[in-house]
């Protein structure tokens, strides 16, 4: 049995080349180095550039890609070329010339930082050396995920990225809204550092933008009805949230780090947004006994993780009767209560941590007191 011809292999980022069988005319297919990966971290093959009839004009194809040099078609003048019968010098002479060109370039980019040097400088930056504030492990954490969702640029020369390679992150992404805010922020936040370190001298993620619509502000309100079978069920602890949730307005993710003051009687944080962060929310009267029942009992609000929270939340409301929520529908619960007993509009957005969007007055000037708060959060009615 003949022994199959061995070829010269490619080195790691310069692509591949896959041999489709035998029975056509040119059985090697030609691909680019993968830029993209599957939610699980496989890679996706890309789109062949071309298809050839040798496996070494394939390879010279990769390496004229890799230097630079490569332009659609180019296959098709090494058609001459049969590697079988040793009719190798103008091949060989291709490759040596795109390899030198790639080693050239390899030698005067070696100590440009990549995309992913420059995350681990900023990351230790800002949330190890700037002492000025103290960042919450969700904040690391969601920085550690964006850069995860990064993936097809770790390994570019960071200041070679052009806004094009960043958009195609954000706009590749697979993921919820939620994620892709988090990316754009990581890179504005990384060229602020770069820029300031004189690592690029131009930002190129001013531009970026994010071309999904919002994805988790759409929910479902439970009714009035909903809220007098929930306080039928106010002692059970899962009940019980969920009516803490619905006559506070908060984010399920914000009551695991959520500062309760139970002698001034208010909450103090958020997530997400600068208008949402460390805003204060009075506790309304109707449910400051199942605040403090729960600050006892746990000494949180929240200790479970949201996830299993939700699960629990959905057995619970399908064991009372009442219609499958999710925990963001009682954020959306307090928007409406806050709606129907006509609580202030700009308190209700204060409350809900929204931003003015551009309302000067309000946003710079518009200054509430606990109090004034408290007068229109005690305004909604408790459906027992």
């Amino acid at each position: 049995m003949a022994k199959r011809k061995k070829y010269p292999k490619l080195p790691n980022g310069y692509g591949s080349i896959k041999y489709l069988g035998k029975g056509r005319r040119n059985p090697y297919a030609v691909h680019p180095p993968t830029t993209e990966f599957t939610l699980d971290g496989v890679p996706k093959t890309p789109k062949a550039l071309c298809y050839v009839d040798d496996y070494m004009k394939g390879f010279a194809v990769l390496m004229a890609y890799k230097a630079g040099t490569y332009v659609p078609g180019m296959e098709r003048d090494l058609t001459d070329i049969d590697s079988s019968k040793g009719n190798l010098d103008s091949l060989a002479q291709s490759i040596l010339a795109d390899y030198g060109r790639i080693k050239h370039t390899e030698l005067t980019e070696e100590k440009k930082p990549t995309f992913a040097e420059v995350y681990e400088e900023f990351y230790d930056y800002k949330y190890e050396r700037d002492k000025s504030r103290q960042y919450s492990q969700a904040s690391r954490d969601s920085t550690r995920a964006a850069f995860k969702n990064c993936a097809a640029i770790h390994d570019k020369i960071f200041e070679n990225l052009k806004h094009k390679d960043l958009q195609n992150i954000i706009d590749n992404c697979p993921r919820k809204h939620a994620s892709l805010e988090l990316i754009l922020s990581l890179f504005r936040q990384m060229y602020q550092y770069a820029i300031a370190y004189e690592i690029v001298d131009k930002d190129c993620s001013t531009a970026l933008r994010i071309n999904t619509p919002e994805d988790d502000e759409h929910g479902e309100p439970f009714t009035d009805a909903d809220l007098q079978i929930l306080w039928q069920h106010a002692d059970n602890p899962i009940v019980e949230m969920i009516l803490i949730m619905c006559y506070s307005g908060f984010r399920i993710s914000a009551y695991k780090t959520l500062e309760v003051n139970l002698k001034e009687k208010y909450f103090k944080g958020g997530v997400k947004t600068a208008a949402g962060k460390n805003r204060i929310v009075p506790i309304h009267s109707g449910i400051y006994h199942l605040v403090c029942r729960r600050i006892k009992r746990d000494g949180k609000m929240l200790i479970q993780k949201t996830g299993d929270f939700r699960r629990n939340m959905y057995a619970t409301l399908r064991e009372i009767g009442v219609e499958r929520h999710t925990p963001h529908d009682c954020r959306h619960t307090f928007s409406r209560l806050c709606e129907k007993y006509k609580v202030n509009e700009n308190d209700r957005k204060r409350m809900l941590g929204h931003s003015f969007k551009g309302d000067i007055t309000n946003e710079v000037y518009g200054h509430r007191t606990l109090e004034e708060l408290r007068e229109e959060i005690e305004k909604i009615k408790i459906c027992y």
